[in-house]
């Protein structure tokens, strides 16, 4: 063997002994985070359907319990009027959201920004904080009822409005995603054409926003099904699927049908859920490396109508978050109107005083640096693994199942797995931990989405440039991975967050005395009759989801700067 052969074989195998111990570091993190997804995942919503089948002692009775809660008359009504308003929810938020993202999209109307800033406003604000809103503008003692005409808002015109609040920028996103990316070649055929621009929208616009305009009616009315605040606080005896699984566990402790319930909430849920990925599956690239980006052209009348369109919808969103906050600082609605900060000294109000804020910021702080790190580490191995493809794909699985679980579902389930004598891990029942893990998994799978978008962006050979050079695998994912991808790992930690601090619906059954939320603060002193101080702390988790906005847009600058310069020419 000559020398040189001698040096290449001694290479090779250097090089398969660190491929070697990157593949075993990559199964071992593979194999725990597939057997903690499957723990925190799978064995709540197993011990779910097994609690479905079951009576109150835990006997075995098969589709006993079904029976008795399918040929109740109020299943049906409350099975119509989760139908009914998720369709009335979905066509509204459809057409305004279409038409918001339409203009800050395709028109040159004036304050895009503020306009953008106005239409995302109501994510970072609870599900409560509409239905408290719109009690004081429409309620028995509202400022504006009579605008309502003798109707009252209490029960499915007070729910629709307020699931069109908060729905909204969820849509809205999906929709100016989907409507930034298209090809300005097509305007300028309809143009040589003398293609009108109303059939120009119908030919050339809407067939190539068409797969998002789907997706985003399929996600709101996933959205509306499934949400508990709202039609707790402002449904009145409307009652809808979400508000009969609450009665059912808190009100009558009937856990079997609880469980019953919430398996008939599931089936909406995840056939939406299948409809999604069906559309996904279907949507093909509408913008190549031919493409030439659609810039808009001014047009007085079309930039007019949309600004005036816009203004009428931020004006909405304005007054139902301003309304919150003038309640919250009103003495006593509405006898004593003197503006005052009364109703943020909580420790009047609740004995719990501010701690439910402050385990809030615990909450949120936990979930958004643990669940950034398991959600990034999970889409790494997923992305740049090139072995185990079985194990890779097993917890890409995992990863998707929570975008089709309602939280009210995932929390109940989680009290039949933990709250159980025989799961040695029972010990986490009522402690912070679970509520952490219980946020973290509902939450998942956008995380991972994310995750995934920004490791994709990175080129395939640079793993196989750090294995070429001896570079350890770990060496490579803090010095290349991590810094590239940073933006996207500080979007995925805001979204946590937010999201921790402004979730009821999964974690309405897993706090203790000591861990309440503040969320589920504002629904038990709403509950109280003490309207003032739920708004006050709704007010609060706004400023807060909002500061934390604010920071996450200074912070990404600085990131930005010092990480993604490669990406300026």
């Amino acid at each position: 063997m000559t020398p040189s052969q001698s040096m290449g074989s001694q290479y090779l195998t250097q090089l398969k002994a660190k491929l070697s111990r990157d593949n075993v570091t990559l199964a071992i993190i593979l194999i725990l985070l597939t057997l903690t997804m499957a723990l925190f995942v799978l064995g709540p919503l197993v011990s779910m359907l097994q609690k479905s089948v079951q009576d109150t002692q835990g006997n075995y009775v098969g589709m006993a319990n079904f029976a008795e809660y399918l040929t109740s008359p109020a299943l049906w009504q409350s099975l119509q009027n989760t139908v009914t308003i998720g369709l009335i929810v979905t066509l509204s938020v459809g057409i305004l959201a279409f038409g918001y993202a339409y203009a800050l999209t395709r028109s040159c109307m004036p304050f895009k920004g503020v306009f953008t800033v106005l239409g995302a406003a109501p994510i970072l604000a609870p599900s409560l904080l509409p239905a408290i809103s719109l009690i004081y503008l429409f309620g028995n003692q509202g400022i504006a009822k009579e605008l309502l005409l003798g109707q009252s808002i209490y029960g499915p015109i007070g729910i629709a409005i307020g699931l069109i609040f908060w729905t909204f920028p969820h849509a809205l996103m999906i929709l100016s995603t989907s409507l930034k990316t298209s090809d300005a070649r097509l305007y300028e055929a309809a143009r040589a054409l003398d293609t009108s621009a109303f059939k120009t929208f119908f030919v050339v616009t809407l067939p190539a926003a068409k797969y998002g305009l789907i997706s985003t009616l399929i996600v709101v009315f996933t959205l509306v099904v499934c949400d508990f605040g709202v039609p707790k606080v402002i449904g009145g005896h409307y009652n809808v699927l979400a508000t009969d699984i609450f009665k059912q566990v808190v009100g009558q402790q009937n856990f079997s049908m609880g469980a019953v319930a919430s398996v008939v909430l599931l089936l909406p849920a995840v056939l939406a859920f299948f409809g999604d990925r069906w559309v996904q599956k279907k949507q093909k690239g509408m913008f190549d490396s031919r493409s030439v980006a659609y810039v808009p052209t001014p047009s007085p009348l079309r930039d007019g109508v949309c600004f005036i369109f816009c203004s009428v919808i931020s004006f909405a969103i304005l007054a139902i978050i301003g309304m919150a906050i003038y309640g919250s600082l009103v003495t006593f609605w509405p006898w004593n109107l003197t503006l005052s900060l009364n109703n943020y000294n909580f420790a009047e109000f609740s004995t719990y005083g501010w701690e439910p804020y402050f385990n809030s910021l615990k909450l949120g702080s936990l979930v958004a640096v643990v669940g950034t790190i398991v959600i990034f580490l999970g889409a790494y191995c997923i992305e740049k693994g090139r072995s185990f493809g079985a194990l890779r794909s097993l917890l890409q699985m995992f990863a998707i199942i929570p975008m089709a679980v309602p939280g009210l579902v995932l929390g109940l389930g989680y009290i039949f797995f933990f709250n159980h004598q025989a799961n040695p891990l029972s010990m986490l029942y009522g402690t912070m931990a679970i509520l952490v893990i219980n946020t973290i998994i509902h939450y998942y799978t956008v995380g991972h989405m994310t995750a995934l978008t920004a490791l994709k962006q990175l080129p395939a050979e640079v793993e196989a440039i750090s294995a070429s050079i001896k570079m350890p695998q770990y060496k490579t994912f803090f010095k290349v991975t991590v810094p590239v991808c940073a933006p996207a790992i500080l979007e995925i930690a805001v979204y946590l967050f937010v999201n921790a601090m402004t979730t009821t619906s999964a974690i309405v059954f897993l706090y203790a005395t000591d861990t309440m939320p503040a969320s589920v603060s504002v629904l038990n002193m709403d509950d109280a009759g003490q309207t003032g101080p739920a708004a006050a702390m709704s007010v609060m988790i706004l400023l807060t989801a909002a500061a934390m906005k604010l920071a996450h847009v200074g912070l990404n600058k600085t990131l930005d700067h010092y990480t993604q310069a490669w990406r300026k020419r």
